[in-house]
């Protein structure tokens, strides 16, 4: 891992951002797939966590930090199926590793 304070100008390579929020697991796996054709790392987390409680999970898509822009402009607005609270929580940062 690096030290962010070494080099205040580059964007840490280990920190991942969430860049959208699926309640169905279907649609989290086409945006994933959207991403990883235009060649932007990315991974899913809780995609199969609705199963055990329907509704009560989103599945989450991270992305490198430094690949944040470009993957919210290829998704675009319906790629986060979130409430405004929600987006406010992660606008703010809450979703930030």
């Amino acid at each position: 891992m690096t030290d962010s304070g070494a080099n205040p100008g580059k964007v840490d390579p280990d920190k991942f951002v969430t860049v959208g929020k699926f309640l169905e697991p279907a649609n989290a796996q086409m945006a994933k797939g959207m991403l990883e054709s235009a060649g932007i790392e990315c991974f899913l987390q809780g995609e199969n966590a609705n199963s055990l409680l329907a509704l009560a999970f989103r599945a989450r898509l991270l992305v490198h930090k430094r690949d944040e822009e470009a993957a919210r402009q290829l998704l675009g607005p319906a790629s986060d199926e979130l409430t405004e609270e929600e987006q406010r929580a992660l606008e703010a940062g809450d979703d930030t590793f």
